[in-house]
């Protein structure tokens, strides 16, 4: 055998080895991203599936998928729903993170078994058989909720200059704006439903507490967070910390996503 031979042949079996390993590298990558839990985010009253859109891209950089529910904030059942729906068209294990009103929402979707960790984000988490108003009971009312507009058919918004000065205080007036702009419109008989189930009773549970909070007084969310026995982390921002601070709330987000086995 030439020379040039012996080179083809060095060469050919190179490419062969390497074809052989690259089906096997990409499992072991496809493995490996499977084997994170997916993070299914839900937003609160007077917002959108938007105001994670500064979490998301941290969430992704660290290899996680993650993906905000649409609440129709129609009623606790509907919001559950639309929850439960996207936890089920996952294959793995699920962190669940829920803001505001969507704690009460993660209370009781979080019951599915596909939910391995809790995050409540400045927000509602009652008991059994307990609403959202009941879980914060003997706390001081906060400003932002006397600014409330109700509709005829009960619904309540918050008008713009109330989302600047009580709702996301310490975000640009360009931000609240838009906050305001894409606010859903949340009917209000659904703070006092009752939960069925109460998922921080049997699953870890991570609480965000913002200290400057104007529309659930920051006292109630440490209280909150104490009843659950959250790993609890407490950020000085409005009640929409992941707005204001994201990769503060990734980080919370992350470390519980990372006690998922």
């Amino acid at each position: 055998m030439t020379i040039r031979n012996r080179l083809a042949s060095a060469l050919l079996a190179l490419t062969l080895a390497g074809s052989a390993a690259a089906p096997a590298l990409a499992a072991d990558t496809a493995s490996a991203t499977e084997a994170k839990p997916t993070i299914v985010l839900v937003h609160g009253a007077f917002a959108d599936g938007s105001s994670w859109n500064k979490v998301i891209p941290l969430l992704q950089a660290k290899g996680y998928k993650a993906i905000a529910v649409q609440n129709p904030l129609s009623s606790l059942e509907d919001d559950v729903t639309a929850a439960k729906r996207i936890i089920d068209a996952q294959t793995g294990p699920v962190v669940l993170v829920g803001h505001s009103w969507a704690g009460t929402v993660i209370t009781q979707a979080g019951a599915d078994d596909k939910v391995k960790a809790l995050v409540y984000v400045a927000a509602f988490a009652p008991a059994q058989d307990e609403t959202s108003v009941e879980s914060v009971k003997g706390f001081p009312a906060s400003p932002g909720l006397a600014k409330v507009v109700k509709s005829p058919d009960g619904y309540l918004t918050l008008p713009a200059e109330a989302v600047a000065s009580d709702f996301a205080q310490d975000v640009p007036k360009s931000e609240s704006s838009l906050i305001a702009a894409t606010q859903g419109p949340v009917r209000a008989a659904n703070f006092e439903q009752k939960v069925s189930v109460a998922a921080w009773s049997s699953k870890p549970s991570w609480y965000i507490v913002a200290a400057n909070d104007r529309m659930i007084d920051p006292g109630a969310e440490r209280a909150l967070a104490k009843k659950i026995h959250a790993k609890t982390t407490e950020l000085k921002t409005s009640h929409v910390p992941m707005v204001s601070n994201p990769q503060a709330v990734a980080n919370v987000i992350l470390d519980a996503a990372k006690s998922v086995r």
